[in-house]
């Protein structure tokens, strides 16, 4: 015979049971779990952020870039030229297309960049200088700056820092006339005249104001940058004297519509390591 105590905790443990589970299978209704695990607590763990690390030793003319993967190095300036026969080199017109040429790229303050060059002999460039082209995500990590912004100055856009405006009468048209058929003409196109016009292309650095918080400078405006991805597909990045808000603000600036070996006034390039 039960006696009446334990018969009375008996109804009542299971009572309590068959409640819980009543209430668990009710939709919409949320209980407490009747076994919380111990010492629980709301906070949230937060991951630690990636180490962030630059590359140690850029050669001269490039600036470090931190980044989770090691980082890189980019040139400080857009790229010049010079031509390179057997084991010497010697000075190339910046206003004239390389092909044909040996070309090597060399990063320097004060100098004409090189413009009417395609992707594939920006490439080339780079690789006889012991660099590669820098990739669009690179290209971008190092245009915006420590603190990311649209400029490399800031997010805001500042008249005649950087050699953009695009103020001037287009030179194509200012050679040629409004005739639209002489921007389909390569030839016209690679004019040397274009880039030696009044108020066209600026030498490296002229705009001292137009730079990043890394040190690198011409981002945006002057020339076109080309940059390829590790898939090889190619495109030219941070407008130019003429235009850069046209495909993108800033650094945001892009053209993907021309194939890698695409070259006329407006394109130019810098290398990464």
């Amino acid at each position: 015979m039960v006696r009446p105590r334990r018969a009375l905790a008996a109804a009542v443990v299971l009572a309590t049971t068959l409640a819980a589970f009543a209430l668990d299978a009710a939709p919409g209704v949320k209980t407490a779990s009747l076994n919380p695990a111990p010492n629980k607590t709301t906070s949230k763990s937060v991951a630690p952020s990636a180490k962030v690390t630059a590359p140690k030793g850029c050669p001269p003319g490039m600036a470090p870039v931190p980044t989770e993967s090691g980082g890189f190095c980019i040139d400080r300036y857009e790229a010049a030229v010079v031509e390179v026969v057997g084991k010497k080199s010697k000075p190339n017109s910046p206003y004239v297309p390389v092909t044909t040429k040996r070309v090597k790229a060399i990063s320097k303050k004060g100098v004409v960049p090189q413009g009417y060059i395609s992707a594939v002999e920006a490439k080339a460039a780079c690789e006889e200088a012991g660099k590669r082209l820098c990739t669009p995500d690179e290209w971008l990590k190092a245009c915006q700056g420590k603190k990311p912004t649209t400029y490399p100055y800031g997010d805001d856009e500042v008249k005649g820092r950087c050699n953009g405006d695009g103020t001037r009468k287009h030179p194509v048209v200012e050679l040629f006339g409004p005739n639209a058929d002489a921007f389909a003409d390569p030839n016209k196109m690679n004019d040397p005249r274009l880039n030696q016009l009044p108020d066209s292309l600026s030498k490296t650095g002229d705009h001292a104001k137009c730079k990043n918080g890394y040190g690198v400078y011409d981002m945006v405006g002057n020339l076109h940058e080309w940059t390829s991805d590790a898939s090889g597909s190619v495109q030219f990045k941070g407008g130019y004297y003429m235009d850069t808000h046209k495909n993108g603000d800033g650094c945001f600036y892009k053209t993907t519509a021309h194939g890698p070996s695409y070259h006329d006034y407006s394109t130019g390039f810098r290398c990464c390591k």
